[in-house]
């Protein structure tokens, strides 16, 4: 088939490209066979085949071939389905905006979340939001911007992403289509078992610290960043990291139950937690600025009611214990 040199929207598109033959379409490229899209859509193959070629007819360029592997999209099908999980996106966002309207308390609100906000400030936001409304359906997913960035916003599985990241990483990873509102300034701290030799040592420096047993984050996180510069800083080298893991609940179980070890957590996972982990803060000052702590949402999108409802829970819950964080 060959590809046309321009499209009359009104004419070739705006009348003959239908919702359900996109619709056909996912679900040829999901199954790699249209008698198996036929199954699951519960219509007959020939009716598949009939959408597909209306489809192809409406643009003027061939969207599916065929492969070993089964039925595959052309470099112009591919382009159609990027556009078309744009389109079917919006949509679904336009129609949960009317149920809204109709009933403010119906919608969801999709939440990608990096553990250690999920850890600390998040149950708290989600608190609040809950309570205020009771019925919106609340969805989260962990993600690690420190590997993945805002992926989650771009393949729109989630509506806002929270994190902890630094000012540079932010200019540098959002473009034109994100944007990001620090909400808080996070400190990173050092902790131990409530009742370690560590704990119960009234002086503490770095240099005690250097052959300690250490759990902390990945290299390049907001964690690893302070607690290398922290011992550079005092002229000694960068510990040994006997475990390194982004679960906060490993750091904080193995520091609280172990004698030997530190662990390197944001301090709003003790904040928010308080007698949850038999924990003990040291008496030792990172000397990195604080991490701003932000919330990310796509730029230029009118955000959904349930989404900027829980946005505003979680201000106010940044809002209140700002100042207490800081102080720490």
């Amino acid at each position: 088939m060959a590809k046309s040199k321009g499209v009359d929207w009104q004419s070739r598109i705006g009348r003959r490209l239908r919702l359900r033959d996109l619709h056909i379409l996912f679900a040829v490229v999901e199954t790699r066979s249209m008698a198996k899209a036929g199954a699951q859509l519960r219509v007959t193959q020939s009716a598949v085949s009939r959408a597909i070629g209306d489809l192809e007819a409406a643009i003027g360029v061939r969207v599916l071939d065929r492969s070993p592997r089964g039925v595959e999209p052309t470099v112009y099908g591919e382009a159609l389905l990027k556009c078309g999980v744009a389109a079917f996106d919006e949509l679904r966002g336009g129609i949960s905006h009317i149920e809204h309207l109709a009933d403010p308390e119906v919608g969801e609100v999709r939440i990608a979340s990096t553990e250690a906000i999920a850890a600390g400030l998040l149950p708290a936001a989600i608190e609040r939001f809950s309570a205020r409304h009771p019925k919106v359906k609340l969805h989260l997913s962990h993600t690690t911007t420190h590997a993945e960035g805002y992926a989650a916003l771009r393949d729109r599985t989630a509506d806002v992403v929270l994190t902890l990241d630094a000012s540079e990483r932010v200019q540098r990873d959002l473009t034109e289509d994100l944007q990001a509102e620090v909400l808080l300034h996070e400190r990173i701290c050092l902790v131990a078992a409530a009742e370690s030799t560590w704990a119960r040592r009234r002086k503490l420096s770095f240099e005690d610290l250097s052959n300690a047993t250490f759990i902390a984050p990945p290299a390049g996180t907001a964690g690893a960043i302070a607690l290398e510069e922290a011992f550079r800083g005092a002229g000694l080298p960068v510990p040994h990291i006997t475990l390194t893991t982004f679960s906060v609940h490993a750091r904080s179980v193995l520091s609280s139950t172990a004698d030997r070890f530190i662990a390197v957590l944001p301090s709003t996972v003790l904040w928010f937690n308080p007698g949850l982990y038999p924990l003990k803060l040291l008496p030792l000052e990172l000397p990195t600025p604080p991490w701003p702590f932000i919330i990310v949402t796509r730029k230029g999108r009118t955000l959904r009611p349930a989404v900027a409802g829980f946005i505003a829970c979680v201000r106010e819950i940044s809002s209140a214990v700002a100042g207490a964080v800081d102080a720490r």
